[in-house]
């Protein structure tokens, strides 16, 4: 069945997320500010892994840079529309209805934690690749592997920060279940350099993000005005 595998990546979201907050009950503030200190480490070394692996290569036995100028372009241009159009209230506002329909208390936390977990999840070469292979021959597996993965982090990140890990389900599901439908008409377009660059840019935002996490009582960047920084690499490799 196509699209059985995204299917089974949302419900494993919502399941280890509600899983999380029933953990969340029994831990100490202390500890839970903790555990989302060394998960904003563990991320922000995620994001740097990811970005690394993309902009260093070994040419002529030197280690060099590459992707500076997409790098550059992708958050200037992102960044830039993103403030314009102000990104972030408008999650906030999405944040806000969500919470009351949860009734969730944790109002500071939760769009922080739907764009945190929302990102972790879908940035990645699995998700698109995993959706692509979903659509074109119905092969999940790489999807539900990835689900195994998403139900750990969602569980974890929501026995920290709350239920914002729940409303990250309905953007997987749409980004990875456009993906799946569309797999045949798009997959054409979506060259493995394409998906590396996407990756790229994503991994930066996520970098970003464990940033935020790491030093959240210091610094909050605006990460939710950055998002449309991922579509520069799509533009780029379609005019190019």
């Amino acid at each position: 069945m196509i699209g059985l595998g995204t299917i089974a990546n949302t419900i494993a979201v919502i399941i280890g997320g509600c899983i999380g907050l029933f953990l969340k009950k029994g831990i100490k503030k202390s500890l839970q500010d903790s555990l989302l200190q060394a998960m904003g480490i563990a991320v922000l070394f995620i994001g740097i892994g990811g970005t690394l692996s993309q902009m260093l290569v070994f040419k002529d036995g030197h280690l060099e840079t590459t992707g500076t100028m997409l790098m550059i372009f992708s958050l200037l241009i992102g960044t830039l529309i993103g403030e314009i159009i102000n990104i972030e209230a408008k999650l906030e506002k999405l944040g806000e209805i969500a919470r009351k329909i949860l009734h969730a208390d944790e109002q500071s936390k939760f769009v922080d934690a739907f764009v945190t977990v929302t990102l972790v999840i879908c940035i990645g070469a699995m998700a698109i690749i995993g959706a692509l292979q979903d659509g074109l021959s119905g092969d999940y597996n790489s999807l539900l592997t990835k689900a195994i993965l998403d139900s750990v982090i969602c569980m974890v990140f929501a026995s920290t920060m709350g239920a914002g890990v729940l409303l990250a389900a309905l953007p997987l599901f749409i980004y990875q279940g456009l993906i799946t439908l569309c797999a045949s008409f798009i997959s054409p377009y979506l060259t493995t350099a394409m998906i590396n660059d996407i990756c790229y840019i994503g991994n930066i935002l996520i970098t970003i993000i464990g940033i935020n996490l790491t030093f959240n009582n210091i610094i909050h960047i605006r990460v939710g005005n950055m998002l449309l920084a991922l579509i520069v690499p799509v533009v780029y490799h379609i005019f190019s």
